[in-house]
């Protein structure tokens, strides 16, 4: 799996996959999640300019996933990660992740934290597996605790959620 930045002209298929990967939230009755718009072209454009876009390519170069993130409180937080369903259980998330990961010790970037669903399996269950934790909500930082608000302000709290951290 092959792991690269962004192309501009790429943005609208950013769009196509987190709609794809955002209708299995049906599966387990999060249809609101499933509706939820993705990041308009001028938000993944911001985070193409800061550096922080990423997509995971098939043999054809053509993306199946993609990773963005931002700089929160000294470590690089994933804002959004989503693959494709049919690129899905094959790696693909976790290539994009272990390639932040890289990128941060690169950097001297101590930790890489996001926040996900508790209880859906291919959220908090799944980045335990890639080496998160939880962090306790006496604990967040300030900028995971904006995040948290403006998370909650869109309405993602209908269902559990936590921060989770994984240090480098």
């Amino acid at each position: 799996m092959r792991v690269r930045e962004v192309r501009p002209g790429e943005l609208p298929l950013l769009q196509e996959i987190e709609r794809a990967a955002g209708a299995v939230f049906r599966e387990v009755g999060m249809d609101w999640v499933a509706d939820d718009e993705p990041f308009s072209v001028e938000e993944l454009t911001a985070y193409l300019g800061a550096g922080l876009a990423w997509v995971a390519v098939d043999g054809a170069d053509r993306p199946v996933g993609y990773l963005v993130a931002e700089r929160i409180d000294g470590a690089l937080h994933v804002e959004q990660v989503s693959v494709h369903p049919d690129a899905a259980r094959r790696g693909v998330g976790r290539a994009m992740i272990e390639h932040l990961a890289d990128l941060a010790r690169a950097e001297g970037v101590p930790a890489l934290t996001l926040t996900t669903f508790a209880e859906v399996p291919w959220n908090a269950p799944y980045y335990r597996r890639c080496g998160f934790s939880a962090v306790p909500e006496a604990e967040l930082t300030p900028g995971l605790r904006l995040v948290r608000a403006r998370e909650a302000a869109h309405g993602l709290d209908r269902r559990p959620r936590l921060a989770m951290r994984r240090d480098l």
